[in-house]
């Protein structure tokens, strides 16, 4: 395995806190301002607490709470009547007691990853697993539930900075990963037959940006990959007038790259619905919403060696609390993403994972779908993105557009450290709203009361940013706060921190993930993919 050397994680470190274009990074490296992943570029300029929590758990910073009972409602989970039909799934009646994995959360990582277990177990021919999706509310109802609906691959963003933090291999693979999550993706909804019911559209994403010395850095970026011969798909670059032309955009130059939007939740259901009908009849998949997990407590050896599985024969290890009673098992999967530090409390801080709030709105345009163009968009450094829903007979012809971001406007937080969904940011919702007019002069109207001003649904979302951008994924380890020492949690994993780029690659980290528990399960080995980035490894994490 790849480990940072000391020099490399603080190079990794100096170049995550570059703020705003008006902030220079600490130390030169030949990289600029421009250059830097746009998600992190004000990631230390907020403040580092929950403001009511208490702080217990000896790294200075307060672990995230579990998720607030009243979000929002999001397009995906509540537009229709049959939006989320999990939603309340095993929330009533009998909690199952105990199994072979425990995965807590329910999203694109956790039930991807009961996916995986499923397609794993396919493979081992006479074994079984008992499996148990735990979800502290509705089915789906985190950041999955509630995002932007873009499935896109960041194809050569910040190649020169990964290349300088992670090195050649690391930074191709974190080409790879996307593209190979992306396509898996579309493959499962193609192959079976998935294409309306999740509403996928294959038109590729236009990326806007108003700032010309950051869209030199992007094509620097590509040319790079180019020039090292890394596969980056159909790349078309537009000067401002050309996008004017094509687009009808206000002003900025763009560039289009592969891309896809689709209903997330509704692909998430269908997942959970394959792998719950093509499961081993020695296996059993159980789904429990409405079942928040308070605490993961290791079982005494007693009580270990007396408990197993009459599927696998595998001792419990760990007990998880819920109020609804305890469940013995021998596996725990965190995919939990933002909240990840509430039952793993090291890592609250910005070493960790810091929750996030983002901010979304569903708006009618005044244009047809055909005057809009199908693609998926981001603009102004990636902080907003949109794309217009498909519009299927019956529908109005002007699309509705999901369009997030604004959080630029969150003046010294940028909604960092925020882990409540159940309401909005004024600002927020006011820069959202000014948004599309400007950037599509007379597809969208501005003003108060006119006709296509009316925003249709409003919502925010939680989630899971890391300092280096990227997810943790692997073992669990927990570091001793007085001495530094790294104490394996043995039988615990996590999948978590995507920092708002988890469809592209949560099925990817899922998969990992469950390669390794049936590999730890099996007493066998496991071969990390070639496509996978080694930096993501909770071993070159701490």
């Amino acid at each position: 395995m790849m480990h940072l050397t000391p020099r490399l994680a603080l190079l990794s470190a100096l170049l995550s806190i570059a703020l705003l274009s008006h902030i220079q990074p600490s130390l030169s490296l030949g990289i600029r301002d421009s250059d830097l992943p746009s998600h992190h570029q004000a990631f230390f300029s907020s403040p580092s607490s929950f403001p009511s929590s208490p702080n217990n758990n000896g790294n200075g910073y307060e672990p995230a709470p579990l998720p607030v009972p009243n979000p929002t409602h999001s397009f995906w989970t509540h537009s229709a009547p049959d939006a989320n039909v999990l939603a309340g799934e095993g929330s009533k009646g009998e909690l199952t007691s105990e199994a072979d994995v425990c995965v807590i959360g329910s999203g694109i990582t956790g039930v991807s990853a009961a996916w995986h277990l499923v397609e794993g177990l396919k493979k081992r021919e006479g074994e079984g697993l008992d499996i148990v999706v735990l979800e502290a509310r509705d089915f789906c109802s985190g950041a999955t539930g509630r995002n932007g609906g873009h499935l896109a691959e960041d194809t050569f963003s910040s190649f020169r900075s990964r290349i300088a933090t992670h090195g050649l291999p690391n930074a191709i693979r974190a080409i790879q990963i996307e593209s190979y999550t992306t396509n898996a993706i579309a493959s499962i909804i193609h192959s079976h037959n998935l294409t309306e019911k999740v509403d996928l559209v294959e038109e590729g994403r236009v990326s806007l940006q108003f700032d010309e010395v950051w869209m030199e850095g992007r094509r620097r970026d590509w040319e790079e990959a180019r020039r090292l011969g890394v596969e980056v798909g159909s790349v078309e670059w537009f000067d401002e007038g050309e996008m004017r032309e094509i687009y009808g955009t206000s002003r900025g130059q763009g560039v289009k790259i592969p891309g896809r939007n689709l209903w997330p939740l509704k692909f998430v259901t269908e997942l959970y619905k394959l792998a719950n009908s093509s499961l081993p009849s020695s296996s059993s998949l159980h789904l429990h919403t409405r079942t928040p997990v308070t605490a993961v407590s290791p079982l005494s050896s007693s009580s270990s060696s007396s408990s197993t599985s009459s599927t696998s024969g595998n001792p419990r290890r760990w007990s998880l609390s819920t109020p609804r009673g305890p469940i013995s098992c021998t596996t725990v999967l965190h995919a939990t993403n933002a909240y990840a530090s509430h039952l793993l409390p090291h890592l609250a801080g910005p070493e960790g994972i810091v929750p996030t709030r983002g901010q979304v709105i569903a708006v009618r345009s005044n244009a047809t779908e055909q005057e809009l163009s199908r693609s998926g968009w981001v603009g102004n450094r990636g902080f907003e993105y949109w794309f217009p829903r498909p519009v299927r007979e019956g529908d109005s012809p002007n699309p509705l557009v999901i369009l997030g971001g604004g959080r630029e406007h969150e003046t010294g937080r940028f909604e960092y450290y925020q882990a409540d969904d159940s309401g909005i940011d004024a600002k927020v919702g006011r820069a959202l709203r000014e948004f599309l007019p400007r950037v599509f002069p007379g597809k969208f109207v501005e003003s108060e009361g006119e006709k296509g001003e009316e925003v249709e649904m409003e919502w925010t979302g939680i989630m899971g940013f890391t300092k280096i951008g990227d997810p943790f994924v692997g073992p669990v380890l927990t570091p001793n706060p007085t001495t530094g020492e790294i104490t394996p949690q043995v039988g615990q994993y996590i999948s978590a921190g995507y920092s708002g780029h988890g469809m592209p690659r949560g099925f990817s980290c899922a998969e990992v993930s469950a390669g390794l528990i049936l590999a730890e399960l099996s007493n066998t080995t496991y071969d990390l993919p070639e496509w996978f980035p080694t930096h993501y490894l909770t071993e070159n994490r701490v």
